[in-house]
């Protein structure tokens, strides 16, 4: 290494040394550093905006040594070079003291952005920003703060992060902010992100949790439903953890609780009137008012009918008239009544209906024992399957009463309290079964007409308007199989009594087949 005597000090090549322009050449600065040392720096290191020179005669300078001696005399020198060198000890000190330096962002690179801090530094894109920036060409040009992660000078290599800072200065302001709120307090906020379960409120640099159930006194189906993302608010301050620094607010603890006035507004018996606001399988719930629903049980919802679903009665959206059964202040519960607007159908059932009445009415359901009839919205009655005619049709009940058809039919019993009534239908007519004894004997023939047939036989009406049946064992055996192949509805045919049972009532034919036309 070479060195030499300055004018105190031992000056060896590669440090950085003080001096005084003393002449400007056409490419070069001349430089006196001191013991009548002179050196050259390049006149464009000196070059500022536009290519303007700025340095004069007589300026001082800090330079770098960069050769001590040369064919013409004159030292090596470079500002450029001095420049970094400070640069780099300022970067240093920068590190040290934990600090930060400005810089300013020149340009994308791969996996980041280039800064300038005197020298070039990189930005990873994971430490732009507390968020992932959505577009990095907007950051290009502007000048930011950054705290230096890294710094190799032998390498040159400098990593830097604007994203330290921000998360600093965050949790800085978080801590003010969390010292100047109070539970209890309203304050101001924006509405930043919406989930299933609630909203989170920025309260300018900190963030709290709206939870659903604290948005209405209502029912709420999504936050969405009231609140969007941007929306300015103002909330109550529920809680804050001063552990976990977590916040919860309210927005519906800033209007008076409804049910405060429950005990005043509501009471047994009373007829109310409310909106279907859901359904579930054990009833439907009913809003009287923003904030108060009660419950229609699905027992509470038909005097008579048997209800599956609540959907079978209503919908949501439907407006109801109720009536109160019970109030529960302390559980938040109201017990409502459907069926209680209208007074109990069989409280007036011997009055309205009394026995010997001829009804006329739709047939709502057909099984192996009867046919029910309905005779009000919610009052059906039942005819026996003994009760349908003189004679037992050979029929199915479900072929000869279609259901929705009306057939007509006289009370024969009632018995409220156990909310059944009998009908009858044969009780309109003339009892056939002493002419059947007469005329049906067994080996009795009759014309009649096929009314039905069935896969295990066939509905033949006799004459007299008497049905017999007619099994299959009956038949040829080559015609069991598939006697719809055979005979149809409304064939005429000829029969001959087989059996005639009494207790039943009931008739057996058969057919004499040379009659028949197939």
């Amino acid at each position: 290494e070479k060195s030499y005597i300055g004018k105190s000090e031992l000056i060896a090549e590669g440090e950085i040394v003080k001096g005084k322009v003393i002449d400007i050449t056409h490419d070069s600065v001349i430089v006196d550093f001191g013991f009548k040392s002179e050196g050259q720096v390049p006149l464009h290191e000196f070059a500022g905006p536009g290519d303007s020179i700025n340095i004069k005669i007589g300026d001082e300078v800090e330079v770098y040594l960069e050769n001590a001696e040369c064919e013409d005399g004159l030292a090596i020198l470079s500002k450029e070079k001095a420049d970094a060198l400070k640069i780099w000890d300022r970067l240093q000190e920068v590190v040290e003291q934990d600090g930060a330096i400005e810089g300013v962002i020149l340009n994308k690179v791969k996996g980041g952005l280039s800064v300038d801090i005197g020298v070039k530094a990189f930005l990873p894109a994971s430490q732009i920003d507390v968020r992932p920036p959505t577009n990095l060409d907007k950051l290009i040009g502007r000048r930011f703060k950054f705290k230096i992660l890294k710094l190799n000078k032998r390498k040159g290599n400098i990593i830097v992060s604007r994203r330290s800072l921000l998360e600093k200065d965050r949790d800085f302001a978080r801590q003010e902010i969390l010292q100047n709120l109070q539970e209890g307090a309203t304050v101001s906020g924006t509405v930043k992100n919406i989930t299933d379960y609630g909203a989170f409120i920025d309260l300018v640099g900190v963030d709290g949790l709206l939870h659903i159930t604290d948005m209405t006194w209502g029912r709420i189906g999504h936050p969405t439903e009231i609140l969007a993302v941007g929306q300015d608010i103002k909330v109550k301050v529920l809680k804050i953890d001063p552990e976990t620094g977590k916040i919860s607010l309210g927005l519906k603890q800033l209007t008076p609780d409804p049910w405060e006035k429950v005990p005043e507004k509501y009471f047994t018996g009373v007829r109310v009137a409310g909106k279907v606001v859901s359904l579930a399988d054990y009833g439907a719930f009913i809003e009287l008012e923003q904030g108060i629903e009660g419950l229609v049980h699905i027992s509470e919802m038909s005097w008579s009918r048997k209800i599956k679903h609540p959907s079978k009665v209503v919908n949501v959206g439907d407006k109801v008239e109720c009536v109160i059964l019970d109030v529960d202040v302390v559980a938040r519960r109201i017990s409502l009544g459907m069926k209680q607007v209208n007074p109990n159908p069989w409280d007036v059932i011997n009055d309205k209906f009394p026995v010997g009445t001829r009804i006329r009415g739709p047939v709502k359901n057909v099984t192996d024992f009867g046919l029910f009839v309905g005779l009000t919205e919610d009052v059906d009655g039942l005819v026996h399957v003994s009760d349908v005619s003189w004679v037992r049709p050979a029929r199915p009940l479900s072929v000869m009463f279609p259901k929705k058809s009306d057939v007509e039919a006289v009370v024969l019993s009632i018995d409220a309290d156990a909310e059944r009534i009998s009908l009858g239908l044969k009780q309109l007519t003339e009892d056939l079964w002493p002419r059947v004894e007469k005329e049906f004997g067994i080996g009795a023939r009759h014309k009649g007409k096929i009314v039905w047939v069935g896969d295990k036989g066939m509905a033949v009406e006799i004459e007299n308007g008497l049905e017999g049946f007619v099994g299959k064992s009956e038949l040829p055996e080559e015609m069991q199989e598939n006697l719809g192949q055979h005979f149809s509805v409304g064939q005429d045919v000829e029969t001959i009594v087989h059996s005639v049972d009494e207790k039943e009532r009931r008739i057996s034919v058969g057919l004499v087949l040379e009659g028949a036309k197939k």
